[in-house]
């Protein structure tokens, strides 16, 4: 049920997973793509933690929290990276890691209406 609790930070890691290995993969493909090696690194490091901020999500884990908080510091710091380049790519995963901290620093308020019903419902038992 957690991953239906989750639904929409969920949706904003993958996508924005995908972005960012968009990302990676065109400023690779950049005629010098020496002066993006930083955009890349965090472009990898951001897909990687939003893959794993899902997966605890989705297994509604108790350190869900922390994960998406680590989440949602590593979108930034991503999406301060790409803005600093021209390119449409670039942008595009900037904007999607934006979306994405967003709903990582949200999600906490999300859980806590979850462990809210659950307590509710084992008191009604």
């Amino acid at each position: 049920m957690a991953h239906q609790q989750y639904a929409s930070c969920v949706e904003a890691c993958n996508r924005c997973a995908a972005a960012c290995d968009h990302c990676a993969t065109a400023c690779l493909s950049e005629s010098d793509p020496k002066p993006l090696a930083h955009c890349i690194a965090l472009d990898m490091d951001c897909a990687d933690i939003c893959r794993m901020a899902v997966g605890y999500m989705s297994r509604g884990s108790a350190h869900a929290h922390a994960v998406c908080q680590l989440c949602a510091d590593i979108c930034d710091a991503c999406a301060d990276e790409c803005s600093k380049h021209p390119m449409d790519h670039c942008r595009e995963c900037a904007d999607a890691c934006r979306r994405c901290a967003d709903e990582c620093r949200r999600m906490p308020q999300q859980r806590g209406s979850e462990t809210t019903q659950a307590a509710a419902t084992q008191r009604s038992h």
